[in-house]
Parts: C-alpha cells; sequence; structure tokens
C-alpha cells in the first residue's frame, strides 16, 4: 500500500505517565500533516487525541473526529478538526471510522484503545478488509498484547499467521514504510482449523 490519503488512529483519552506517549502522537500528527494524510480518530480534545489531532491541524493538515453523541454531552469534543461525525452509539463509531480510513495506526491507551485495537484486527482476520494495521510500542507499551497473541497461538486457539495481521514498530517514523510493506491476510488463519 503506497500512500494513504487516510489513517485512522486509535490512542487514549488520556496522555498517560510517560511524555514519550505524548511525543509519539504529535510526531505522527507532523507526519500525517507533512504527508497530507487526513486523520481519522476519536473526535476528543483530550488525552493523546488531542494532542495528536492538534498536531496534524498546525502542520496544516486535515482531521476528522468521529465521536459518539453521549461524548459530545460531555463537551470532549475537538472544536478545532475539519468535521465532527456524531454517531449514536461506540459501535456505529468504529464502523465509521474503519469506513473513512485507507489503514489503521495505534498508539498508547486504555480499554478503549485495545478494544478499537482487537476488534480492528480480528476484523482482518476474518477477511473483512485487508487494510494494514501498525501498532507503535513506545517504550514497551504493547508488548503485553503480541504475548497474549503469542500465548494464543501456543494454547491452540489461533494461528501462527496471526502475529502478521498487524506490525509493531517502535517510533512514528517506522509507521509509513510498515505501512507499505503490510503483508495481506492469509485466509488460512481464518480457515486453518476447520
Amino acid at each position: 500500500m503506497a500512500g494513504p490519503s487516510s489513517l485512522c488512529v486509535f490512542c487514549g483519552s488520556r496522555t498517560g505517565a510517560d511524555p514519550a506517549h505524548a511525543a509519539a502522537a504529535r510526531r505522527l500528527g507532523q507526519l500525517m500533516a507533512e504527508r497530507g494524510v487526513r486523520l481519522v480518530f476519536g473526535g476528543g480534545r483530550i488525552g493523546l487525541m488531542g494532542v495528536l489531532a492538534d498536531a496534524v491541524i498546525a502542520g496544516g493538515g486535515k482531521a476528522i473526529g468521529v465521536i459518539p453523541d453521549f461524548l459530545m454531552e460531555l463537551e470532549v469534543e475537538h472544536k478545532g478538526v475539519d468535521e465532527i461525525i456524531v454517531t449514536s452509539s461506540m459501535h456505529e463509531r468504529k464502523t465509521r471510522m474503519f469506513e473513512l480510513a485507507d489503514g489503521f495506526v495505534v498508539l498508547a491507551g486504555g480499554l478503549g484503545t485495545l478494544d478499537e485495537t482487537l476488534e480492528i484486527i480480528t476484523w482482518k482476520q476474518l477477511q473483512i478488509h485487508a487494510k494494514p494495521v501498525v501498532v507503535i510500542n513506545t517504550g514497551g507499551y504493547w508488548s503485553a498484547l503480541q504475548d497474549l497473541f503469542r500465548h494464543a497461538i501456543a494454547a491452540g486457539f489461533a494461528h501462527s499467521g496471526v502475529m502478521e495481521l498487524f506490525t509493531v514498530v517502535d517510533t512514528p517514523d517506522e509507521v509509513f514504510a510498515a505501512l507499505e510493506r503490510a503483508p495481506k491476510p492469509d485466509r488460512r488463519v481464518l480457515t486453518d482449523h476447520l
């Protein structure tokens, strides 16, 4: 995949304890703006979402936020983005973000980010899409996720090919090369046990 026009980034509504996470979000936003890649994100002005969107906007880039109505009521939406799409549920939010993106990048985050990440990887396993998924493992934050996948493989609950459904990089500067070389999902990941 060369030159995505739009990337969905999953990330936290907190900045986390380690400033490296905010630095990674800021750098990714800068790179996206430089390349003219539109940001699709959760629409929040807080946490890593806000840091990322602010960096895209500061660099002259475009950003679309997708946010459920109940979070709008809490007034956490980012008012500086090009467009805010309001959904009626978290499920609709994830579907809309999927539809708007050519690929997915994961920064650090909490349960919501983990949910979004696992769902988009699962959809790839199920052959619903073949879009690249890149996880930025800042400071080893997502190493436990890799361990969980390896555990599922070792325990006989997943095909070894699930490790190829996403690419792990250490820094935002590696993201675009990883997007370009991401392998297509192997059908055996879905069917080898049938």
